[in-house]
């Protein structure tokens, strides 16, 4: 089984996936269209610039982080608000499927 955007999106806390590299991004954005995913605005994926970490949402939007963001990621923060962070690293993830 494939690991999906929509399996990140069910997770039990707030996700914030990370990209080492912006080819990386780029398939994660294209894969997020391809699974019905908007920006919370209803601008696809692969029509938005690249970011280093971007945000899965329970109702099938992402969203870029702001410095507040990068900041609870890179920290040991474990919840943003009343929500757990989860920190996915997308090359991780996906390879754990290819693997």
């Amino acid at each position: 089984m494939s690991h999906t955007i929509k399996q990140l999106s069910q997770m039990d806390g707030r996700v914030y996936v990370f990209f080492k590299t912006e080819a990386l991004c780029q398939q994660f954005l294209s894969q997020a269209e391809q699974e019905g995913f908007t920006f919370q605005d209803g601008v696809k994926p692969t029509e938005r610039h690249t970011s280093d970490i971007i945000a899965v949402n329970n109702d099938f939007t992402i969203n870029y982080v702001g410095s507040v963001g990068h900041v609870a990621f890179g920290s040991n923060v474990k919840r943003i608000g009343n929500e757990k962070l989860i920190r996915i690293e997308y090359e991780d993830y996906i390879s754990e499927f290819y693997s």
